[in-house]
């Protein structure tokens, strides 16, 4: 939730987000939000180490929106250093076995810099 206020105050302007908390829909992400004609899915994660705690309908989710042309990402801060990593939805079995050594889309400390990127990814 602390991770979710961030996100929410560093929002690019022109966007619109929902933040989703649901026991019943098992794997659907945390947040849902339409930027310029842009409509996509982040699923929020803070770590204090490497590994990242994923469930399987998480992984199962992503990977099938992304899979039927959807974007969806996994945003990841690290509580010690304050770092931000994006990953994409179809990261998720990577990400829970290689935590944020995986790949990453992004790696910084800079929302501008995170919504850049999330824009040149979807376009």
């Amino acid at each position: 939730s602390n991770f979710w206020k961030i996100v929410r105050k560093n929002l690019p302007k022109n966007s619109f987000a929902t933040r989703i908390e649901s026991r019943i829909a098992s794997g659907v992400p945390d947040c849902h939000i339409v930027w310029e004609g842009l409509s996509f899915w982040l699923e929020l994660k803070t770590t204090k180490n490497n590994a990242l705690r994923i469930s399987p309908n998480q992984i199962s989710w992503n990977s099938a929106y992304c899979l039927r042309g959807g974007f969806s990402f996994y945003l990841a801060k690290h509580t010690k250093t304050k770092g931000i990593y994006l990953f994409g939805g179809d990261q998720g079995s990577s990400l829970l076995d290689e935590g944020l050594r995986t790949k990453a889309l992004y790696q910084g400390t800079s929302f501008e810099d995170l919504f850049a990127t999330l824009r040149l990814y979807m376009e």
